[in-house]
């Protein structure tokens, strides 16, 4: 992999891969890197989160590109952690002229092409960041309304209802949490919530 010792004088296609996690495969970018054309001595990678600020590949790849140079990836979102990072790095690297290249996304990138491609990204940036908006107001919106019919959002409940009635049934009657889990094949975890989560059943008065 890139090892950024020697450096002629730009021009050059430079590939990036990350994986979140270190039992991810790189494979599939690594390939898709080796089919642009870019020699396994070009590129540079990363097993580490997004979220991580501590990235050698990437760090050690911008520190060997130069003006003129190309940095290539399979998709934008492996140079940053979010839109905004690789909005910014793709505008810092812009200013030193090194272009950004995408393989994979829906809408393939350039930014060392003048015109439509640099349009192309311009608008894929905003694009994404309008998805975001609209999740986050459709899940408000979905909240608001559960809200207002007393309907809970979230996860549904993994155990039928008559089985959750029962074991409040047996729990009213003095059994352990023990016996209603063997009764009802609920698990103890779940029974905690289940049975904290509503009023206890008693005897009618």
């Amino acid at each position: 992999m890139g090892n950024g010792n020697v450096h002629p004088h730009g021009g050059l296609e430079v590939g990036y891969a990350r994986v979140s996690a270190t039992k991810q495969s790189l494979e599939r970018q690594l390939d898709a890197l080796a089919i642009a054309g870019i020699p396994q001595t070009r590129i540079y990678v990363d097993k580490k989160s997004g979220t991580t600020l501590d990235r050698d590949g990437l760090n050690r790849l911008l520190a060997y590109a130069r003006p003129g140079d190309t940095i290539v990836v399979h998709t934008l979102d492996r140079i940053g952690r979010n839109l905004r990072e690789v909005l910014n790095l793709v505008h810092e690297l812009s200013e030193r002229g090194i272009g950004v290249r995408s393989l994979a996304d829906p809408l393939p990138i350039n930014t060392a092409d003048e015109g439509m491609a640099r349009i192309a990204f311009l608008l894929l940036a905003l694009f994404a960041e309008m998805e975001r908006t609209f999740t986050a107001e459709r899940a408000a919106h979905a909240r608001a309304v559960a809200e207002a019919n007393n309907r809970h959002v979230g996860r549904p409940q993994a155990h039928p209802a008559d089985k959750i009635e029962y074991a409040r049934l047996l729990k009213a009657q003095g059994d352990s949490l023990g016996v209603i889990a063997t009764k009802t094949g609920i698990p103890k975890t779940s029974l905690h919530r289940y049975l904290t989560s509503a009023p206890e059943l008693g005897p009618a008065k």
